[in-house]
Formats: C-alpha cells, sequence, structure tokens
C-alpha cells in the first residue's frame, strides 16, 4: 500500500492501514485540512467548494467521504458527479466558489484515487498552501460546525456541456471547417469520463465517433497512461476502421495523444507542438513548456517569429511562467494542452478541438501533418545511486564538467549540445536522478543519455545502476 502527501495533493492506494494507503480516515483528514484552509481563506460562514470525479472505481466511495467531510465544515458543496478534470477547473470560477477538488490520480492505475485541490481560480494551489494543507492534517488543527451550521449538497451535470459550449465558442475553433472535412475518429478514453466528454464534443464538431473503452465503468482495460506501448489496439482500430485519426486520453481528461490514419503514433510531444502552430499563428506573444519537453517546440515558435520558454516540471511552473510571458498556448510534452484564454489548466478536450481545427485549414492527412515538424526523439532514464549519495553535488559536479556548454539550472541541470539536449532532475524522495535526452534520432537519443549516465557513475566514483 501507498500514501503520498504532497505540496500537490494526496494520493495513494485505496485500502490498508492508515497512512499507509489512501485509508478513508486519510481521505477525511486530508479533505478536513484542505477544507478548514480554504473557509479561513474564504472568510465566509458557508464557504462554496465544487467537487468533480473521474470513473474509477473507488471514486463513489471516496466522493461519499469527501461530502460528508465538507457537510461537516460548513460547505456548500456543488457535485458534478463524473467530470473531467478541465472541468472542474473551469466550474470553479463558473461558480463563484472559493476552491475545488478533483477525485483523480490521473493515469495511475485502478487501484490508485487521489485528492487534487484546486484554488478560487480553479488553478491548482500553491505549494505554500500544499505545505499548509498538510500541517494542518498532521495536527489535526481542524474543527467541525455545530448542527445548525450544517453545509449542504446540490448536484450539477450541466459542466460538462458549458466546458464544450464555450470551446465551441472560441474562434480559434473553426467547427464549420471541422463539419466539412467530414471526419471519423476513433476514441480510446480507457472507460473512464473521457468517454462521456469526447465523442460529446466531438458529435458537436460534426465529427464520426467510433468508441473504443468509452464506458465510463472505471474498468481500465489496458494502463491508463497514454504511452506507446498502451495504444496498440487503438492503432489497430483506427486501421481497421479506415478513420482519420485516432485519439486516447487519460481517465481525467487532461493528457491527449493522438494516432494517424496508418495506425502510427503522432507523438504525445507533438501534441503541445500542433497546437501551439495553431495558435502562434493567430495570437501574439510565444509559448512554454517544462525543460524536459521536446525542441521541436523551439522549431515551431521560430517558424512564427517567436520564442519558446523553459519552466521548471510541473504544470503550476508552467501556468506561472505563461502569465509572466503573456503567452498564449503553453503545457508540457506529456500531452498536455494549456490554452490561457479558457483556463489555467491542462484540457484535453480544447486540444482535441484545436488539432482538428488545423487539420481541417491545412488539408491533408494527420500523418501528413506530423512530417511537417521536425522529428527528435526523446530517451527517458533513471540511475540508482548509493544510499546517502549527494545527489545534488552530484549534478551540480555534472554542470561544472559541462560549464562551457548552454544549460540552465531551473530544475535540475538542462544542458544543450547543439540540437541535442540533456536533462538531469534529482528525485525529491531518493538518491535518484531522472536521464531525459532528446535527439534526432532514437539511437542517437539513447546514445546521448547512456554517455550521460555514464559520466555521471564516474563522477560519482562507483558504478551507478541504470533503469
Amino acid at each position: 500500500m501507498t500514501l503520498i502527501r504532497s505540496i500537490s495533493g494526496i494520493r495513494g492506494t485505496i485500502g490498508g492501514a492508515p497512512g499507509e494507503g489512501l485509508s478513508p480516515l486519510d481521505v477525511v483528514r486530508y479533505t478536513a485540512a484542505f477544507g478548514t484552509l480554504m473557509a479561513k481563506r474564504s472568510g465566509k460562514a458557508s464557504p462554496k467548494l465544487v467537487l468533480g470525479r473521474d470513473a474509477r472505481l473507488s471514486g463513489p466511495m471516496v466522493a461519499d467521504l469527501v461530502r460528508g467531510t465538507l457537510v461537516g465544515l460548513g460547505f456548500e458543496v456543488i457535485d458534478l458527479g463524473l467530470a473531467t478534470t478541465p472541468t472542474v477547473e473551469m466550474a470553479v470560477p463558473g461558480e463563484g466558489a472559493d476552491a475545488g477538488i478533483i477525485l483523480t490520480a490521473s493515469h495511475n492505475p485502478k487501484q490508485w484515487n487521489a485528492l487534487k485541490l484546486l484554488n478560487a481560480k480553479g488553478e491548482f494551489i500553491s505549494a505554500a498552501d500544499g505545505e499548509e494543507v498538510l500541517r494542518l492534517a498532521e495536527t489535526d488543527a481542524y474543527r467541525f460546525v455545530d448542527v445548525d451550521q450544517l453545509g449542504s449538497v446540490r448536484t450539477d451535470a450541466t459542466w460538462t456541456k458549458k466546458h464544450i459550449d464555450t470551446i465551441l465558442k472560441l474562434d480559434l475553433v473553426d467547427a464549420k471547417a471541422i463539419a466539412a472535412r467530414r471526419f471519423k475518429v476513433v476514441v480510446d478514453a480507457v472507460n473512464s469520463v473521457g468517454g462521456v466528454a469526447v465523442p460529446q464534443l466531438l458529435e458537436a464538431l460534426g465529427v464520426e465517433v467510433v468508441k473504443l473503452y468509452c464506458e465510463p465503468t472505471g474498468h481500465f482495460p489496458h494502463n491508463p497512461e497514454p504511452l506507446p506501448e498502451h495504444l496498440t489496439d487503438l492503432c489497430a482500430e483506427v486501421v481497421k476502421h479506415k478513420a482519420h485519426l485516432g485519439i486516447c486520453v487519460d481517465p481525467d481528461v487532461d493528457r491527449l495523444a493522438l494516432v494517424c490514419e496508418d495506425g502510427s503514433l503522432f507523438g504525445e510531444e507533438y501534441t503541445l507542438v500542433a497546437c501551439a502552430d495553431h495558435v502562434l499563428a493567430h495570437r501574439p506573444g510565444d509559448t512554454v513548456s517544462n525543460l524536459s519537453s521536446t525542441r521541436a517546440l523551439n522549431d515551431v515558435a521560430e517558424r512564427h517569429g517567436r520564442k519558446r520558454h523553459a519552466s521548471a516540471v510541473g504544470e503550476v511552473n508552467v501556468v506561472e511562467l505563461m502569465r509572466q510571458m503573456k503567452a498564449p498556448i503553453g503545457g508540457e510534452g506529456n500531452g498536455g494542452v494549456i490554452l490561457g484564454e479558457l483556463h489555467y489548466g491542462r484540457d484535453a478536450l480544447v486540444g482535441i478541438a484545436l488539432f482538428l481545427t488545423l487539420l481541417a485549414r491545412r488539408g491533408g492527412t494527420c500523418l501528413e501533418l506530423r512530417r511537417s515538424y521536425p522529428d527528435y526523439f526523446i530517451s527517458k532514464n533513471k540511475i540508482e545511486l548509493k544510499p546517502g549519495m549527494d545527489v545534488q553535488g552530484l549534478v551540480d559536479a555534472m554542470q561544472a564538467r559541462h560549464a562551457s556548454q548552454p544549460h540552465s539550472t531551473v530544475d535540475g541541470l538542462r544542458i544543450e549540445f547543439g540540437r541535442e539536449w540533456v536533462h538531469l532532475r534529482r528525485s525529491n524522495t531518493e538518491p535518484i536522478v531522472r536521464i531525459y535526452a532528446e535527439s534526432e534520432s532514437p539511437e542517437k537519443a539513447e546514445a546521448l543519455a547512456r554517455r550521460i549516465m555514464s559520466e555521471m557513475a564516474e563522477l560519482a566514483g562507483s558504478p551507478a545502476k541504470s533503469r
């Protein structure tokens, strides 16, 4: 059993003893801590919170616990039921709420669940607020209201439609051009909430939908992370149905992966590249992605006379830099697209609408669009070092060794080698360094990663275990 308490939320496996897995007692404790902080922040006698969940099996149980705890704190709970993460993020400010909670473990397998915590803007809470939630939970520093001040629950199943309607109203989305192409699309929603939301969006855009794993039962038919090795069924169905493309989303619909008409992968790193290509042609400003994302975004930005700015890894960091740079679009290379004028959160639904608009207006096929972008490949590795080793000292030594190369220390160490790069990030919990390397072929990316790992082993003075 696993329970991970962090400033970005509480996640764990269902079952086990309190404090060892995500038990009912842990759900109540951390909900109470977050509710206490948000109630105090609001200054209201009856604060308001929006709640939504993905379709995973433990969702109804966890939702019951969360609702009851918040009512006991005096909250008015607006329960969206099954709702995507970006839908909840939009509903918080849309309802004038003081906070939000999304019950989802994102791409993690079915035994996991989590409480993702949102502020009044519908964005993930700050590191400082996350620390305060952990403190309140660890000290049981919360009090429940008496019977006359108990809160209430009301359900609202309208927000998926509101979310989609708002996307359709964007001038960046050309519903007429999409409908005119008469696209056929296969959708793999891993039997979660995307099985409701994605077909609803596509049908509103005039797209013929072939559903694959779109029943929101919570029984994931494959590992829910949208990685190549998990998309074989989707690739086969795209070819079988002679579809124009395939779409895969993770259980809470904040990541988007695409499949071309021949069953080949568009590449999750290129989801943001294509969407940014479209947006930068119609909006002033630069773009943002994290340091571990492909340099193809740099190339596309340069085509539009713009720049790509790199943030530390993490959605909160991307959003902060987008605001600072006034970037209209940003995101992460895991298929996460953030369109600031809609809301500041990764949103696969708006990513789908932007991508289809670009594809419809450009003409040609999905594969032809992919071939219009430069090819880069990322090798993702990590090395395990001896327990107790000074990992940061090792990263610092690598920085000194490559001091003559362009590099960034915003988040670990990223070193540029011409059109190649490598990113070293330390783990906060283990003596592990993650090694991401990108080059113009898989072989070159792997060779770069191995070279850097060998250098690190040499500096460490002992063999490093890689995996």
